[in-house]
């Protein structure tokens, strides 16, 4: 990866993580500069294959988000952030992102649950949760909390967990040159 699309994905990252954690909001401009900068610099670095590449990220990561967003255990603005980034740093580059961040997420989950006391709870929402789709049904419609725009719902700024994600991933990738 051009280090020029290192520095950006950095730049980017820290930005939308800071602004998760401070108002849990992605805003549309950060990630819509993103997502032209990815095509833009994937495709000037590499022409019609960058073009390619920066479209196969992004589609990946909606591929594995929208559904989220859809029974809403994801906001808007997390799918949009991780398209952004899937478009700046390609498929491949991006499940590394993407495995490092569902690590990252589970544990901090799982402190949170723990700090909070709420572990019989989530036990007992993961079991409606899955039974909800199995039956093909929302979620949030049997139990409001379970919409992640709920004010009872145990939230997470997962922009922040993404972008601490991107450091990682990145720290990773300049060892390995």
């Amino acid at each position: 990866m051009h280090l020029i699309l290192q520095l950006a994905l950095m730049a980017i990252a820290l930005a939308g993580g800071w602004m998760d954690l401070r108002s849990r909001r992605i805003p549309n401009w950060l990630n819509l500069s993103a997502c032209i900068l990815g095509f833009g610099l994937n495709t000037f670095f590499s022409h019609a294959a960058g073009f390619r590449l920066a479209g196969e990220g992004f589609a990946l990561a909606l591929l594995v988000y929208l559904p989220l967003y859809l029974i809403r255990a994801m906001g808007a603005g997390d799918v949009k952030f991780m398209a952004a980034i899937g478009a700046l740093i390609g498929p491949e580059n991006w499940l590394g992102v993407f495995l490092t961040t569902a690590i990252l997420g589970g544990v901090a989950s799982l402190c949170l649950i723990v700090a909070r006391n709420r572990l019989h709870v989530t036990l007992s929402n993961l079991l409606t949760i899955t039974t909800e789709l199995v039956k093909g049904r929302m979620p949030f419609h049997r139990d409001p909390s379970l919409d992640v725009r709920d004010t009872q719902a145990l939230g997470l700024p997962h922009g922040t967990i993404i972008a601490v994600s991107v450091c990682i991933f990145l720290t990773f990738l300049y060892r390995q040159s």
